[in-house]
């Protein structure tokens, strides 16, 4: 069974300043990366047991063809996601559940 998924709002965030710079390298290109973050959302809903754990209970799932990582918390009745943020960026700069 599928967990539902809520979004802090970093996520919207993470997303919009991803999809212009790709919109910008190449017209649809953000869309592309749009539809690769969603699969990654589908996946982490259905089995979000299946990637690793970077920080006590917080997972990271890499997205497919785009050098970017969803942060995420899986909880008994949902998931909750984080951050989604270049596979670069420092890992002190990674989310932490307080």
């Amino acid at each position: 069974m599928a967990l539902r998924a809520v979004y802090r709002r970093r996520v919207k965030q993470d997303l919009s300043a991803a999809y212009d710079w790709y919109e910008g390298q190449r017209p649809g290109l953000g869309a592309e990366f749009r539809a690769s973050v969603q699969a990654t959302f589908k996946a982490i809903e259905i089995h979000p047991e299946l990637f690793a754990t970077v920080n006590l209970e917080i997972h990271r799932a890499i997205v497919s063809r785009f050098p970017f990582a969803v942060f995420y918390v899986a909880e008994p009745n949902r998931v909750v996601v984080l951050r989604v943020l270049h596979t670069a960026r420092n890992p002190e700069l990674w989310p932490r559940r307080s």
